[in-house]
This record gives structure tokens, sequence and C-alpha cells, in this order.
């Protein structure tokens, strides 16, 4: 195959970003974490998707875009019970929190091999002007909520949010960290605020810098006469875990794994915060202004809730998540979820990780 050149990536990443679309298709994956770690290999097709082992500790439930939330919430729970029967034969526990071994100060794959999430994945919005740019603080942009620009935006703005209010990973070998989330404090050097740019073009960007396995940026790797196919390009792409990611769709990984089946709850509040428009606008005043916060996801790692400035956008958000399910006429039992992890989290500064903490400190 061809090698590629520094423009010629930067310009096959930029086509392959977004394939534009309406809010209206809902794609959800979940990650297992494995206790012992000993992950059987290979891909196992269920009812609706995918089961397969990312590395020893970790396997990943992934669903199919489903019409809607609710088609793809029944979707995930029938995978999830058949994943954790098939899981239970081999004799492995699928551990509640986002991951217990790792190091806050471990290295950048950690978070892919060793730690648990909740990943949602929405349409990418309507695309109008390719030259249009994020919008900045106040501002609609192109086309309003269903924008790209504006989606591309508000993810990034909503992902530390998210972070905080469903962290549930503060724990190494037993023992509390400093952290509320581990697993996100892997990420806590990084920007709020995408790379500068037109969406596409700022995912570019990001893929150009970030480190390959040599440790080189794919940029370095291309300037220094490395010859990459569009297959090593790919590869690269693949194995990218950043908080918000341009795959086609618009795919957000930013809540840490949740107990029991509060899964739901990342990827219900992500959704209505998106594609609803009402509250999409609700979410972009909530949260707009944090691009100018410093080390945020550093504090949404370490603090979560007890933030002032995260637990008061993240109470914003949260409301305006439970009216959209409201409007759109969502089924109760989903409704009372939200408003009692609302009610019992997010009003009181708390995150799951506390309920962890609280249970650890209360031992003799």
């Amino acid at each position: 195959m061809t090698a590629l050149t520094e423009q010629a990536a930067a310009a096959l990443i930029a086509d392959g970003a977004f394939s534009p679309g309406l809010p209206g298709f809902v794609g959800i994956a979940v990650d297992l974490l494995l206790d012992p770690a000993s992950a059987p290999t290979g891909r196992r097709p269920l009812r609706h998707g995918f089961l397969d082992a990312r590395s020893p500790r970790v396997m990943v439930v992934s669903g199919p875009p489903s019409p809607g939330l609710e088609v793809a919430l029944r979707r995930m729970a029938d995978d999830l019970a058949a994943s954790t029967r098939l899981v239970e034969q081999h004799r492995l526990t699928v551990l509640d929190q986002a991951t217990d071994t790792v190091h806050p100060d471990g290295p950048e794959h950690a978070l892919r091999t060793a730690t648990a999430g909740v990943r949602i994945g929405l349409e990418a919005g309507v695309e109008g002007d390719r030259g249009m740019t994020a919008p900045r603080a106040g501002e609609a942009g192109d086309r309003g909520a269903l924008g790209l620009e504006r989606r591309w935006a508000l993810a990034h703005t909503l992902a530390p949010v998210l972070a905080a209010a469903f962290a549930n990973a503060p724990l190494r070998h037993g023992r509390p960290t400093g952290w509320r989330s581990v697993r996100q404090a892997l990420r806590r050097d990084l920007p709020v605020a995408p790379m500068p740019g037109p969406a596409r073009e700022s995912w570019a960007a990001y893929v150009l810098q970030a480190r390959t396995a040599t440790g080189r940026s794919l940029r370095e790797a291309l300037q220094s006469g490395a010859r990459l196919t569009e297959t090593d390009l790919q590869r690269h792409i693949a194995s990218l875990r950043p908080p918000v990611a341009a795959r086609g769709h618009l795919e957000l990984d930013a809540a840490d794994r949740q107990p029991g089946n509060a899964w739901r709850l990342p990827a219900t509040v992500a959704a209505m915060l998106l594609d609803d428009p009402r509250a999409s606008d609700e979410a972009w005043a909530a949260t707009s202004h944090l691009v100018d916060e410093p080390r945020l996801w550093e504090r949404a790692a370490r603090s979560a809730l007890t933030d002032p400035v995260l637990a008061a956008a993240a109470r914003e958000c949260f409301v305006a998540a439970y009216a959209a399910l409201a409007r759109q006429g969502a089924g109760r039992e989903l409704r009372d979820a939200v408003a009692e992890f609302t009610e019992r989290y997010v009003h009181r500064g708390r995150c799951p990780a506390d309920d962890v903490l609280d249970q650890v400190t209360a031992r003799p």
C-alpha cells in the first residue's frame, strides 16, 4: 500500500471523521472489568451486538446503532445479561468499579486495557459550511443544537461534567488513592476545549498529535519519514480513547463503569443533552464557560462533584436531561432512575465513588 504523507493522513482523518446525520440513532458500549484477568479471546455474536476481549482484564459489549434511546437500552440489557452468563461460565467476576489496580500515574494504554467505562455513540449532526468553526461560549453554532460544530463543542464541555458525576474508581488494591476516578486521572492533563478549528480539522489535529505505540506522535513519525499506510492510520485511530471522538458518529467515553444496571444513566443523560434541542441549549448554557476553567479534568477526577463549578453545571444538566425525558414520553422507570441518581448524588455533591469510599472507611 502507498505510504502516507502528513497532508494525506490529515485529509483522510478529516474526511472520515463524520457521516453527518440528524440525531436519532443511539449506540451503547459497556466495558466489563474482569477478575481474574483471563478474558476469553475472540469476538462472540450476541442477540443484538458483539462481545469482544480488549485485553485479559476488559471485555466490551458493543450494541448496534438503534432507532432511539430506549431501543438501545433494551438491546444492551439483553446483551449484557447474555455476556454475564458467558463470563460466569468461565468462572470470572465482573467488577462494579471502573478499575481496581491502575495507578493514577500509570501509562496511557492502561485506560484501554485495564479500566472500564460506558461509551455512547450518537449521530454527528447536520453539517453546513465546512469552514464553520466551533462556537464560542453563548453562541448557537452552525444550525444550532442539531449542528455538527455545536454538538462537537458541547460534547467536549459536557464530558468532564459526566466524568465527575459518574466517577466510580477511587481504589487501588482496595485502598483509597486520593482520586474519585483513577480512570479519569489518566486524562487529567487534557484541556476541555477540542483542538482549534472546525470539527473535522480539530479531530485530525488530535489524531496526528496523539502518541503511537513507539512513543512518538503520528505527526512526528510521518515527518521523520516513517512509511505508514492507511491501514496503519486506521489502527492508530482505533487505539485512541479520548473522552470525545469522531468515528463517523460522535462518541462520548466520559463515564466510568457503573454498578448494577446504572450503566443506563450516563447513556441516557448524554443522549438527552445532545439530541433533545431544548436540553442541548440548556446544557450548552450550563457548560460552555468550562473551556476557561483550569485543570478541569484533574478536578473532575480528583474532586468530582465536590468541585463547586462542576457541581453547578451537573445540577443544571441533570435537571435538563430529566425534563427532556419527560417531554419525549420516556418510560416511568427510566425517568425515576435518573431522578433518583440526581437526588442521591448530583444534588448532594456526591458520585458513586463516594459510596465506595464510605464503605472502605467504615471497615473496622
